[in-house]
């Protein structure tokens, strides 16, 4: 809108309606511009002719708001536009490097500050997927109050911008005293999150972009970053893989014949991820005496014998 339609659109706002001789002498110009001003405005949905040389404003409030989003959604589009170009743009810079120089394919990094740096800052870049297996060492002690605020805070963040949340766990994972909890938060949050017994390493592919792996298997002290290649996408149809044979920390669809509570969900989990009494009543915050109680509980309301059957009969009931 220029000025002078802009000029135009607030006389007409101050009356019910307006004659296009009038206006013309209200804003000092002549009919013929003042009439094309009108018709621009008319076009834009800010203004409408109610009879012969007679117009109107509509309720700037629907029309502007309209207008606005008409406007965000244009935006949006060429924004879209301009991040397609300019990830083609970024592959092509990275396939030159390739070609020039190999040794572009990986970025080895070291230290624990530099590398907590770059897995901030890479968390904040997602935005289409974030694909974990996780398995410790960590770089920073996990089940911790602030470590699960951030957890927390940081995957709905993520959720809202409709990122594809997805981590494959290992019983390693959820050993530490109440890891096992704050994963499930982060489930019921909307990341989706599965167990396997075992993970021969741990990795972090962002926006299927570039992928986070230790150089070493229990190293803390040096990652490697993967950039787009063939090895990259080895990298993701293994997570792939992998994510086919895990089993769901929580269901999946299947109906729920008896509510279990709180701590029985808990238990079943525990149960069927493998732990062991001990390591039930690390979790659970009790004793091993107790922990083998609640156990034999849970299992007499199951009517099972062996722990596997209770893990059969929890499914079944579409507990886990």
């Amino acid at each position: 809108m220029s000025t002078f339609d802009e000029v135009v659109y607030r006389v007409v706002l101050t009356g019910p309606q307006v004659a296009v001789r009038d206006l013309a002498e209200s804003v000092g110009a002549g009919a013929a511009r003042t009439g094309q001003a009108l018709k621009r405005l008319a076009a834009l949905g800010l203004v409408r002719r109610v009879g012969r040389g007679q117009w109107e404003a509509v309720s700037p409030h629907s029309a502007l708001s309209a207008l606005l989003h008409l406007r965000r959604s244009e935006t949006e589009t060429v924004f879209a536009g301009v991040e397609t170009e300019f990830a083609e743009l970024h592959r092509l810079h990275r396939a030159g490097q390739l070609r020039s120089d190999p040794g572009a394919l990986v970025e080895v990094l070291t230290g624990q500050e530099v590398m907590a740096r770059k897995i901030e800052e890479l968390s904040r870049s997602v935005t289409t997927h974030l694909w974990t297996l996780d398995k410790p060492p960590y770089l920073e002690p996990v089940g911790e109050p602030h470590h699960n605020e951030r957890e927390t805070s940081t995957t709905r963040e993520w959720r809202e911008r409709g990122v594809d949340i997805r981590g494959v766990y290992c019983l390693e994972s959820i050993e530490p005293p109440g890891r096992l909890e704050s994963i499930l938060n982060l489930a019921a949050l909307g990341e989706q999150s599965r167990l396997l017994p075992h993970l021969p390493f741990k990795a972090r592919i962002v926006d299927r972009r570039v992928a986070v792996v230790p150089l070493a298997g229990g190293s803390k002290d040096s990652i490697v970053l993967v950039h787009p290649s063939g090895l990259l996408d080895g990298l993701i149809e293994l997570f792939e893989a992998y994510w086919e044979r895990a089993e769901p920390l929580l269901s999946e669809g299947l109906g729920v014949v008896e509510g279990p509570s709180e701590e029985e969900l808990m238990l079943v989990r525990l149960l069927h991820a493998g732990f062991k009494d001990q390591a039930i009543a690390r979790q659970l915050g009790v004793s091993v005496r107790t922990a083998t109680r609640r156990v034999a509980a849970l299992m007499r309301k199951l009517n099972a014998v062996t722990r596997f059957q209770a893990g059969v009969e929890a499914r079944e009931r579409g507990w886990v």
